[in-house]
Formats: structure tokens, C-alpha cells, sequence
């Protein structure tokens, strides 16, 4: 992949072509306009909700195997609407998400109907980071907010979308391991549980990735890799940052759309990053600092299994 063939001008001027030649994913854009968005303080730090009804297509995925053999694949170029067009980057595809969280909200799709997975593409996200000055790549997990595991992809929002990129300071990371030219840091006094690898150049992060992915143990039978949220993101010239959320659960136990206790809320990167995605209102207006913590507790990784992880890399 030759991530350089792809500048934010570039992108910019696609988005406005997209939006000029698909009227439905223009509609949705525009609809960005109204959408209500507020803030929660946790422990201190901004978190923030934004009321999106377009994103009850996501937000309520059925992303069971039955579910997926189903329907058609949307991110095939054979299913895509005939009004969207992209970019070509080696054997990705870019393209804009036509229910997006933010005026540039984009999907980098392999051109291969491939199942979603990160092993071998850590070294591609990187890459794509460091094209795209400017946004962060994300990519969610087949078990944790992906509503296509069966084609592998990522995305990619303006960097200031993501609150938790302004939370990450020297002082809430602790190091653990500096190997090949990245180091491993872990989070500490925050509302969840994360890792962070620093580094300049992708086959560096390819080698941390796989040293912190190792202390994680086996998985379920019904699962392929560990459960991770990524976020990388170029913070300055000759430093990129991957954020690695290690993951619970998929959905938290309030999650569903009938009784009062339940919220349409299925965190996935985004939200972990700080920006809570809840396309009704009801649970707009219900979210809170204890929904937060309840969401972080259930859904990220324990305190208990993330200080075993932290040993274990430390004494590598």
C-alpha cells in the first residue's frame, strides 16, 4: 500500500465531490448541522455525547453469523451504491461513510472481501495515519463495534473529534517497555483501561503490537483475535501514537431498545475515544458520569487482568 498517494487536500476535495453526486449521503452530512452534542465530566476529563438518529444503522448492527450471511455485503464494490465513488490507495479503497459522526468521516475498505482482522495490517493502519495529517485511523474489533467483521476495513475522523487524544498527557502514561524503537506505556488514573505504543516508523509497531498482544492469553472458541479498539494518530513530526483499548465485552447489559433501563449504546471505537454515539433521545438525555463509568466497567478491561498485563510486559 502506498499511503502517500493520499493528502487531506486530496480528501477534502473527494468529500465535496461525494456529497455534490450522492444526495442521500449529502442529506446526512448536512444533517451533521443538527445534531446536539454535551459534555460529561468523569474523574475531571471531558467526555461527550452527541445525539445522531442516523447512526441507529450502526448502533443497532445485528453482527451475529446468521445476520451476516444474510444481507450483502456493503462494503464490496459490487453492493456499493452506484453514486459512491473512492480513492485508491493499493488494495484499499477509500471512501466517505455515508452516516457519518463528522463533516469528514471516512472508510478505508480493502478491496478484498477479507474478514476484519489486525494481524498483518498494523504496519497499513500506521501508514495510513501518517498520510492522513490531520485525522485519526481507528479500526474496531470483529467482537467489539465493527458492523462489518466479515470485510476488513478502518476508518478515519478529524483528530479532534476524539477527546481522548487531548486526554493522553505524559502524566496519565506510565512506561512499561521500549523495544525496536517504540515504547509500550500504560494508562493510569483514567476511567478505563488502555495501552500506548509511541513510535516513528510501522515495522516498529508491528513488533510492540505483537509483544502486547501476546499477554493476553488464549481467546474463546468463537473468536479470532483478541478484542481491541486501535486509534492511531501522527501527534507531531516523527512521532505517531496507536492507542490499543483492550476490550470486556461487546455491548454493555443495558444495552437493547426496550425497558427503561435499556440505551441504545454499543461502544465502539469512537466512544471509547470519548465521543458517545446515542442515536435516540432518551438515551441522549439519560447519559451521564454513572452511565459512563457503568459503560467503561463492563465493556473494557478489568483492573485486575490489565495490572497482570502491565507485568507481564514490564519484566519482558
Amino acid at each position: 500500500m502506498n499511503a502517500g498517494t493520499v493528502t487531506p487536500g486530496a480528501v477534502s476535495k473527494f468529500v465535496r465531490w461525494q456529497l455534490d453526486n450522492w444526495q442521500m449521503a449529502a442529506a446526512n452530512f448536512r444533517a451533521l448541522d443538527d445534531v446536539e452534542v454535551k459534555e460529561i465530566d468523569v474523574d475531571g476529563l471531558t467526555f461527550k455525547a452527541q445525539f445522531n438518529p442516523a447512526r441507529a444503522v450502526s448502533s443497532g448492527a445485528k453482527v451475529d453469523a446468521a445476520s451476516i450471511k444474510a444481507r450483502p455485503c456493503f462494503l464490496c464494490e459490487k453492493n456499493r451504491p452506484a453514486e459512491q465513488g473512492g480513492i485508491a490507495l493499493g488494495h484499499y479503497t477509500l471512501l466517505i461513510n455515508p452516516f457519518p459522526l463528522a463533516p469528514r468521516h471516512l472508510v478505508i475498505a480493502d478491496n478484498s472481501h477479507v474478514r476484519q482482522e489486525i494481524d498483518g495490517r498494523v504496519a497499513d493502519m500506521v501508514g495510513l495515519a501518517n498520510s492522513l495529517e490531520g485525522f485519526t485511523v481507528f479500526y474496531n474489533g470483529p467482537h467489539c463495534g465493527a458492523s462489518a467483521p466479515d470485510h476488513m476495513h478502518f476508518q478515519a475522523l478529524p483528530s479532534e473529534v476524539m477527546p481522548l487524544n487531548s486526554m493522553i498527557t505524559p502524566e496519565r502514561l506510565e512506561e512499561l517497555s521500549t523495544r525496536h524503537g517504540a515504547r509500550i506505556l500504560a494508562s493510569k488514573d483514567m476511567p478505563f483501561n488502555f495501552f500506548v505504543i509511541e513510535g516513528a516508523f510501522p515495522p516498529a509497531f508491528v513488533t510492540a503490537f505483537r509483544a502486547l498482544l501476546e499477554q493476553f492469553g488464549a481467546l474463546p472458541e468463537d473468536q479470532w483475535e483478541t478484542p481491541v479498539n486501535i486509534l492511531v494518530t501522527k501527534v507531531a513530526p516523527g512521532l505517531t501514537r496507536m492507542v490499543v483499548i483492550p476490550r470486556g465485552a461487546h455491548r454493555p447489559s443495558f444495552y437493547g431498545t426496550e425497558g427503561e433501563e435499556c440505551m441504545m449504546l454499543s461502544p465502539a471505537s469512537v466512544d471509547m475515544g470519548g465521543l458517545f454515539i446515542l442515536p435516540r433521545r432518551v438515551d441522549f438525555d439519560r447519559i451521564d458520569e454513572k452511565i459512563i463509568r457503568q459503560t467503561f466497567k463492563e465493556v473494557g478491561l478489568s483492573d485486575e487482568k490489565f495490572s497482570e498485563i502491565c507485568r507481564r510486559i514490564s519484566d519482558r
